[in-house]
């Protein structure tokens, strides 16, 4: 299900992904809204899925995160699932998407050496099922959002 946001939603959410900090009593101030407007609108926004929780946005490379990498999985059909099941365990791989193509699944892996790497795609490789992989090591990161851009 599609959940429609309104005018209001949308700045309130603007705010928010700026700083998820931003106490209600700002928000309405901002929006010209009353305090109790704007805290039904997040229970709202939270009750319906929208907004799923509030993080604290870490530079990975500050803390020596600096090895990023793509990988891309073809598996045993009959086995896929629980690839997928033990791959998302891993607490280097940050993304796993299922994916159309040639490849089945599509893996963001953040390390912090080389050799880390290569253990987590040995780990990965020498599961039972998976047939083969493509990684693809990240040069530099170009553009990279944590958040959602609102029309």
């Amino acid at each position: 299900m599609t959940y429609i946001l309104d005018d209001i939603d949308k700045k309130i959410i603007k705010i928010l992904q700026e700083d998820a900090r931003t106490p209600f009593s700002k928000i309405a101030k901002m929006l010209n809204l009353s305090e109790s407007t704007i805290h039904m609108r997040m229970k709202r926004l939270r009750e319906n899925g929208v907004i799923k929780g509030f993080y604290v946005d870490i530079d990975p490379e500050v803390i020596g995160y600096n090895v990023v990498a793509f990988v891309m999985i073809k598996a045993d059909p009959k086995k896929y699932e629980g690839i997928l099941k033990k791959i998302s365990e891993f607490k280097e791989v940050l993304e796993v998407y299922d994916v159309t193509g040639e490849y089945y699944a599509l893996l963001k892996v953040r390390v912090k050496t080389r050799e880390e790497l290569a253990k987590v795609l040995d780990m990965i490789g020498n599961m039972e099922g998976v047939t083969s992989t493509y990684t693809m090591f990240v040069l530099r990161t170009i553009k990279e959002l944590r958040s959602v851009i609102l029309d």
